[in-house]
């Protein structure tokens, strides 16, 4: 597994659930904490939940009590629960490695304490569509 391979999106209505699954490789998952990005039409990427190797989680606030993030490191597996969606959830969703918390990711990079790690390399994605 050398690719990031993110899947399980769809539609949904307000109020509903979804959950996705990423697959990553051995290299970035077991020395790096991994978060769930996504980019809406027109915006920034944004970083909504993350989880370091020590499975300590943090959330944006606009996902906070509604999203789980989890990861199974038999599989090199991460994986985001979604309840409670809401129309603005509506995005593509990709995996990466993160910073330990979402506001410490600058859109493209983070600073890892000792150099800025960017972002260049990501999977494809998976589409998630929230109707009101």
């Amino acid at each position: 597994q050398e690719q990031l391979v993110e899947s399980g999106g769809g539609s949904a209505q307000a109020g509903g659930s979804l959950r996705l699954s990423c697959a990553a490789p051995t290299r970035i998952f077991t020395i790096n904490a991994m978060g769930w990005y996504r980019q809406a039409p027109g915006k920034q990427r944004e970083l909504v939940a993350t989880i370091t190797v020590g499975d300590v989680t943090n959330y944006a606030d606009s996902v906070k009590g509604r999203f789980t993030i989890s990861r199974d490191n038999a599989k090199n597996t991460v994986y985001l629960q979604m309840n409670m969606l809401k129309p603005e959830d509506t995005a593509i969703y990709y995996c990466n490695e993160s910073p330990a918390k979402p506001e410490d990711f600058n859109g493209s990079s983070y600073y890892d304490g000792r150099i800025y790690r960017y972002l260049e390399v990501w999977g494809q994605g998976t589409q998630v569509t929230v109707s009101s």
